[in-house]
């Protein structure tokens, strides 16, 4: 079922509870900057795609006591990446309201490690000051009974926002897509069903904006599509089937001759996609079940990896790329071992870092070759990493969900130049803007920047 619902703001914008025209997140004083998206983190893994913020410089150390400009606690959970557009920070939530209910039973095959479904959530986006933390307003969008429950590592808010100079788009996969502006009015929203994921682990795979168009990749265990929307009026513009199992990777958006591709991680095939239209330009096999991480790109390449039952890293030269690519020159180089699951890759300056599986060490190959002048670094201490690496200033930062936080140089032959410890857990991916570095936690915000 796909169903767009036109709720045009009328009169005055939403407000928070106790917030009259004038404050803080009124229009009067939150207009964005006149400053260009790629000074900002407008959706997941950044402005340019790749998690590299180009015009950041965030800080070196810090701790509970040490370059923390605030800290403010989120309701509910969620693992999504916050947002900064402006001088704005968005997260959306999943808060559990009412009283429990009787567990519904775990119905989908291979349910391993899963909470079951048990109280009705409301789903939820807000807004923060980023100089001071202050709550802007928080907008309830939706409340209801989640169809199915997720692993135990996950949340029914998994899905990263997305941002622009006018809106913000939150999305809760199976709940729903929902456009708002910058004040927390409601313009549209779109119902796209509902997913039943593979073992019932739940959903993540965040919309891609690229200009005009939101593109969202809906992979589950029924039928799979990508469907483009127009941003101003949540109208679809195109739907395709795909031929996929569950992914939880996210759509990228990718310039090829002169024409816009998305391009999407896929169990049996890595695809290319006129944005215009929706065609598929270019697919290439060989990627393993569940497809977690989100492919990233560069200088007409595509860098797409996997690790769930097998290895495997695909590099794609996208210059007239047409029809299956195996076993052509459109495959650069092809990885077997050390690949990521989790962590998304992070491609910066020609290299291209990934953790092996979602563990500790990291590899840095030479993105254009596949080549590894250094064998994989061990980062003591840094385990369970979901959170994906980013990368600003000649830095690249790394955290865990035990709340280590690694800060290495980007170099040749990186060196650890900090270890930081907050008490928190963090599976969210950072964001980075300005001087600062935005940490979502399992129970906190924090704003960590270098304290004059």
């Amino acid at each position: 079922m796909f169903r767009v619902c036109v709720l045009l703001a009328l009169g005055a914008p939403w407000q928070a509870p106790g917030q009259s025209p004038g404050q803080p997140g009124s229009a009067a004083q939150g207009e964005p900057s006149a400053e260009g998206p790629e000074h900002y983190w407008p959706q997941w893994r950044g402005p340019l795609g790749t998690g590299v913020a180009p015009h950041a410089d965030p800080p070196l150390e810090w701790s509970e006591e040490k370059n923390v400009r605030w800290k403010v606690g989120l309701p509910g959970t969620g693992l999504s990446t916050p947002v900064v557009f402006g001088e704005r920070v968005f997260v959306t939530s999943a808060v559990p309201i009412g009283d429990p209910v009787e567990p519904m039973p775990e119905t989908a095959p291979g349910a391993h490690d899963n909470v079951l479904v048990a109280q009705r959530h409301e789903y939820v986006a807000l807004a923060f000051a980023r100089a001071d933390g202050e709550l802007l307003w928080r907008r309830s969008l939706k409340t209801e009974l989640p169809h199915e429950g997720g692993h135990y590592t996950g949340s029914y808010a998994s899905q990263s926002p997305a941002a622009d100079r006018e809106h913000l788009f939150a999305y809760f996969g199976s709940r729903g897509l929902f456009c708002l502006d910058h004040d927390g009015a409601v313009f549209w929203e779109a119902d796209l069903g509902d997913m039943q994921t593979k073992h019932g682990h739940g959903e993540g795979s965040s919309p891609v904006l690229h200009g005009d168009t939101l593109v969202v990749n809906w992979d589950h265990e029924g039928q799979s599509f990508l469907v483009a929307l127009d941003k101003k009026t949540g109208e679809e513009r195109w739907k395709v089937p795909r031929d996929e199992a569950t992914s939880w990777a996210t759509p990228i958006v990718v310039d090829v001759d002169g024409a816009a591709q998305v391009v999407v991680s896929g169990t049996p095939r890595l695809r290319g996609y006129d944005l215009a239209t929706g065609e598929v330009i270019w697919e290439c096999g060989g990627l393993a079940h569940n497809i977690v991480a989100s492919p990233v790109a560069a200088d007409g390449m595509v860098f797409a990896g996997s690790s769930y039952e097998k290895q495997a890293l695909l590099a794609i030269r996208l210059a007239g790329a047409r029809g299956d690519l195996a076993a052509t020159e459109h495959v650069a180089w092809y990885r077997r071992k050390m690949t990521p699951y989790v962590p998304s890759p992070l491609l910066y300056d020609g290299a291209l870092y990934f953790l092996n599986h979602y563990q500790g060490p990291l590899s840095r190959v030479i993105a254009r070759t596949g080549e590894q002048p250094q064998r994989p670094m061990r980062l003591d201490g840094l385990d369970d990493v979901y959170a994906s690496p980013v990368g600003a200033a000649g830095r690249i930062y790394l955290v865990d969900r035990s709340g280590l936080a690694v800060v290495l140089s980007h170099e040749d032959q990186p060196r650890v130049l900090a270890r930081n410890s907050l008490h928190d857990g963090f599976s969210a991916s950072p964001a980075l803007a300005g001087g600062e570095l935005y940490l979502r936690g399992e129970r906190f915000l924090y704003c960590l920047a270098a304290q004059e």
